[in-house]
C-alpha cells in the first residue's frame, strides 16, 4: 500500500484536539496530530486525533467528502495527519464520558496524510505492560503515551512555579559553569579532557557549591538556577548520571529563615500544580531522634511504627543471643505491627530471610494473640514475664505482633528500618495521598571512613558546625553536630542544606578535621578561600532534587519516568547507544591513550 504524503501548505492549524469544547460547535476547525485509533464501521470511518493537548474523534464519511473518506480507509495508527471539518454535537447515546472531548467530534471536510507511520512495538496508552528497555529504546514514542506527557507537562509547571516563586521574593536567576575544577570529595566526578590544555581535565558539576558560595562573596544575596548535575555513581530507582536540582542561597539568614522561605516555596509549588495545600510549619526531628526511631535520616511518617529499645529488659537474662550482643555494645530494638499476630510460620520465615539482606544475624518475634495468650520462638530462653514486659514497653495489644533484631547499632537500624517499611507495605499501612513532610535536622558534621581511616563530611566541608561544638572539631570530631537541614517528604529526601562556614579559622579546622593539609585544601579549594578574605556575609543554602520531587507528585515509582530521556541503571541510553566509542583521531586530539587493550591483556595472565 503506497500512500501519497501531503502537505500542510493552504491549511493553518486552528485549535488543539484536547481543546474542542461547546464553543467550537458549528464551527470549521483544523486539527493535527496523530491517529490513536481508526475504526471502520463499513460506512463510517472513526479516527480518534491526539496532540499534547488530548483526543478527539473524527469521523469521515463519503456523504461529507468521498475522497477524504478513502484516504481515511489507508490511514493507520500513529498516522500524522491534519483535518478540516465541523464540529459537532454527538448523540447523547453516543457520548464518551471518559473523554474530555467526548461530547462533540469532527464531520471531515478534508484530510491529509503528512506521513505514514511503523506499526509500533507497543500500545501508545496508559498503564502498558512492557519492559521498560523496549520503553526507553523507543523513548519517542513512550513519550506519546498521557501519562509521560502528564508527567512531563507537570514536571514544566513545577519549574515554572518555583521560578515565580522565587522571582517574586527577589532572587536572580544566575548560570554556573559547566567545565570546571575537580574537587573529589564527594562521588566520582565526571572528567572531560582538555584539547588545548594537554593532559588537564575539566569536571562536570556534581553541584554548583563553590560557586553559588562566591556568589555571595560577590554580594549578590539571593541566588537560584535550575541547574544540571552530575555524579559518576552507582545508580537507583531514584538517581541518575545527570540530573536537576533547584539550587538555591541567601546571605545574612539563619535557620529559621531558610526553614520559613522553603516551606513558603514548596507550599507554593503544590499549590499552583496539584491544587494541594501543604501546612508551612513542618514538623522537625534531629537526625539522632530519627535513627533512634525509624533507622533513617529520612524517615517515612505517613504511619507510626516507631522502634522500642527493650535493650534493658533484655540486658540480664540468659539468652545467649541477645547477652553477647548486648555485652559488645549492641542493641535490641523492635517495632509493633498491629493486627498482625495471627502472620503463617512461613511468613514469619521469610522475614528472617529479609532482614538477612541488611545484615541482620536474625529476627525475634512474638504474637500477643486476642484471647491474652502469647506465641514466641524465645519465650523458653526469655520467659513470658519478660515477654509480657516486652510487649507492655512497645505498646503490643491483643492481636499484635512484636518484631525484634539484636545486633550493632548501626544493623539493627538498617535491618529494622528495612523491615518497618515492609511491614507497612503488607500491611497496607501507608496511606497514597498523604503527604508527610519533615525536617532533619542536626546531622553529625563528619561520619568516619573505614577505608580511608579518617572523618569524611557527611555533607560537605563548607558546612557551618553547631557554635557549641566548635571546641570539639580537633579533639572529638565525631560528636560534632552541622547546622544541617533535610526536607523529606514520604520517605525520600527532597531537598538538603546547610548553614555555610564563612570565616577562614574554622574553615581550616574543618578542613583539618578531615584530614586536609593546608596544601591540599589550596589545591583543591584555593580560588574559594582566596574569595574568602575578601569579605564573606554568612550565608546558607539549599538543594532540591527536582526529578525526585516530580516522581513523589506525579506518584511514579522511578524518576526516569518523570525525565524526558533517562539512563538506564547501567548510566548508558538506549535509545541513543550513549556511552559510544569515538574515532582514534579524536582520542588524539584530546591527547588520550586507552588502556583498556592492556588491562584486559593482564587479566588474562
Amino acid at each position: 500500500m503506497t500512500i501519497r504524503m501531503e502537505t500542510m501548505q493552504g491549511l493553518h492549524r486552528t485549535h488543539g484536539c484536547g481543546t474542542i469544547s461547546e464553543q467550537e460547535v458549528g464551527k470549521e476547525v483544523v486539527l493535527c496530530g496523530w491517529v490513536e485509533r481508526r475504526r471502520d464501521h463499513g460506512g463510517l470511518i472513526f479516527l480518534d486525533l491526539r496532540d499534547r493537548s488530548g483526543v478527539v474523534q473524527v469521523v469521515a464519511s463519503p456523504d461529507h467528502n468521498v475522497e477524504s473518506f478513502h484516504k481515511a480507509e489507508d490511514v493507520r495508527n500513529e498516522y500524522v495527519l491534519c483535518v478540516r471539518g465541523k464540529i459537532t454535537k454527538r448523540d447523547e447515546a453516543a457520548i464518551n464520558p471518559n473523554l474530555p472531548t467526548g461530547a462533540y467530534e469532527m464531520f471531515c471536510e478534508e484530510l491529509r496524510v503528512l506521513n505514514s507511520a511503523k506499526t509500533p512495538p507497543f500500545y501508545i496508552q496508559d498503564d502498558i505492560d512492557v519492559d521498560e528497555n523496549i520503553r526507553l529504546k523507543y523513548r519517542y514514542l513512550d513519550l506519546r503515551r498521557p501519562e509521560m506527557q502528564r508527567n512531563l507537562i507537570l514536571r514544566h509547571k513545577v519549574t515554572k512555579a518555583m521560578r515565580d516563586f522565587f522571582d517574586s521574593r527577589d532572587f536572580l536567576e544566575i548560570e554556573t559553569p559547566m567545565l570546571t575544577k575537580s574537587t573529589p570529595e564527594g562521588a566520582r566526578d565526571y572528567l572531560v579532557p582538555s584539547r588545548v590544555n594537554a593532559g588537564t581535565f575539566y569536571a562536570l558539576p556534581q553541584s554548583p557549591q563553590i560557586f553559588k558560595q562566591i556568589l555571595m562573596v560577590a554580594g549578590y544575596e539571593k541566588y537560584f538556577q535550575i541547574v544540571r548535575c552530575f555524579r559518576d555513581e552507582d545508580l537507583r530507582a531514584d538517581r541518575q548520571p545527570e540530573f536537576t536540582q533547584l539550587d538555591l542561597e541567601m546571605s545574612f539568614v539563619d535557620e529559621e529563615d531558610i526553614y520559613s522561605m522553603l516551606e513558603e516555596m514548596i507550599a507554593h509549588v503544590f499549590k499552583t500544580t496539584l491544587g494541594k495545600e501543604i501546612p508551612l510549619s513542618m514538623p522537625r526531628i534531629t537526625w539522632d531522634e530519627a535513627m533512634d526511631k525509624y533507622g533513617s535520616d529520612k524517615p517515612d511518617l505517613r504511619f507510626d511504627m516507631a522502634f522500642t529499645d527493650v535493650t534493658d529488659l533484655v540486658k540480664d537474662t540468659e539468652f545467649k543471643v541477645f547477652r553477647s550482643v548486648i555485652d559488645n555494645g549492641g542493641v535490641v530494638k523492635g517495632i509493633v505491627v498491629p493486627g498482625d499476630a495471627g502472620i503463617p510460620r512461613r511468613e514469619l520465615d521469610d522475614l528472617v530471610e529479609y532482614v538477612n539482606r541488611y545484615g541482620a544475624k536474625g529476627l525475634a518475634w512474638a504474637c500477643f494473640n486476642e484471647d491474652g495468650s502469647i506465641k514466641s520462638q524465645i519465650m523458653k530462653f526469655l520467659g513470658e514475664d519478660t515477654i509480657r514486659n516486652i510487649g507492655e514497653k512497645m505498646g503490643a495489644k491483643g492481636g499484635d505482633l512484636v518484631l525484634m533484631i539484636a545486633d550493632k547499632p548501626a544493623t539493627v537500624a538498617r535491618a529494622l528500618g528495612e523491615l518497618r517499611l515492609e511491614m507497612a507495605r503488607r500491611m497496607n499501612m501507608i496511606d497514597q495521598d498523604k503527604l508527610a513532610f519533615t525536617w532533619v535536622t542536626d546531622f553529625p558534621m563528619f561520619e568516619y571512613n573505614e577505608d580511608e581511616k579518617r572523618y569524611v563530611a557527611m555533607h560537605h566541608p563548607f558546612t557551618m558546625p553547631r557554635h557549641e561544638d566548635l571546641d570539639k572539631l580537633e579533639s572529638d570530631p565525631g560528636s560534632v553536630k552541622a547546622i544541617a537541614y533535610d526536607m523529606v517528604l514520604n520517605g525520600v529526601e527532597i531537598g538538603g542544606g546547610s548553614l555555610r562556614i564563612y570565616q577562614s579559622d574554622v574553615q581550616e579546622k574543618v578542613f583539618k578535621a578531615i584530614g586536609l593539609s593546608e596544601e591540599e585544601a589550596k589545591s583543591k579549594f584555593g580560588f574559594m578561600l582566596d574569595a574568602f578574605q575578601y569579605g564573606a556575609p554568612p550565608h546558607a543554602g539549599c538543594a532540591f532534587g527536582l526529578d525526585r520531587l516530580v516522581m513523589l507528585m506525579a506518584k511514579r515509582q522511578s524518576i526516569r519516568d518523570v525525565i524526558a530521556f533517562p539512563k538506564t541503571q547501567s548510566a548508558s541510553d538506549i535509545m541513543s547507544q550513549a556511552p559510544s566509542e569515538v574515532e582514534p583521531k579524536q582520542l588524539k586530539e584530546l591527547h588520550i591513550k586507552p588502556d583498556i587493550e592492556e588491562e584486559e591483556e593482564q587479566s588474562l595472565v
